[in-house]
């Protein structure tokens, strides 16, 4: 059996019409009847870099027994003008983060379905220290297990005081090698929660890299680091209307 974890996540592809624009992850979060695709909100839109895709492709499995079979569905981003997405803010400004819900009847009813739910939410941020390994799920540069369509997984740690919003805001840091096409995966810590059959909690939603203007680009290595938003802020984006 394959491991639930990585039916969790799938890739995203943005287009413009007909136009290939990037890649990118994300992962399906479910709340009561509801499902949602979660994603980084720049994935969706970045203005300043004038990425405004005006739909995403999402590749899922259509069959357990058979994991080679796969299907693309089609999200368009806009409906009469409006954006679908759901993004949000706080204190410290906007979260890169953003929330699609899908319409379960879009999906053939053979599709393993494998959600990260709000039980699957860190309780207590004091409970997890720094230096606790973690797992980034997605497709850096694309790349993954193009036969059985599953991501691939990069380690990590927490690098920064996890519950303490890292220069105010709402990420915390993580260490790890991590590329382009990653945004909008799942950072995932190992735990014994009330889901046996996901034994994962969804600690936070990884956005970018981190570098600092002054480095030497011939000197100085990159810093390696990373945010990732928390992601209690899906309890936030996927309430009810």
């Amino acid at each position: 059996m394959i491991e639930p974890l990585l039916l969790t996540t799938v890739r995203i592809c943005t287009f413009d019409g007909d136009r290939l624009l990037t890649g990118a992850s994300g992962f399906f979060f479910a709340r009561d009847e509801r499902l949602f695709l979660v994603t980084s909100r720049h994935v969706v839109i970045d203005t300043p870099s004038g990425h405004e895709p005006s739909r995403v492709e999402i590749e899922f499995h259509t069959d357990l027994q058979n994991l080679a079979a796969s299907s693309v569905l089609s999200i368009p981003l806009y409906q009469d003008g409006t954006a679908v997405w759901r993004q949000g803010a706080d204190a410290g400004g906007d979260i890169d983060v953003a929330v699609i819900e899908l319409d379960r009847s879009a999906l053939p009813p053979t599709v393993p379905l494998c959600c990260f739910t709000p039980q699957h939410l860190q309780s207590s941020l004091n409970e997890v220290e720094v230096g606790t390994s973690v797992l980034v799920v997605g497709f850096p540069l694309g790349f993954h297990d193009t036969l059985h369509h599953l991501p691939v997984v990069r380690q990590a740690v927490i690098a920064s005081s996890f519950g303490m919003r890292f220069q105010g805001q709402g990420y915390f840091l993580t260490d790890a090698r991590t590329h382009r096409g990653l945004s909008g995966a799942p950072v995932v810590m190992r735990t014994t929660p009330n889901d046996t059959d996901l034994p994962w909690t969804l600690l936070g939603v990884h956005s970018a890299r981190l570098d600092i203007g002054n480095r030497d680009q011939d000197m100085d290595e990159t810093l390696g680091l990373n945010c990732a938003w928390y992601a209690d802020i899906l309890l936030t984006l996927t309430a009810g209307d």
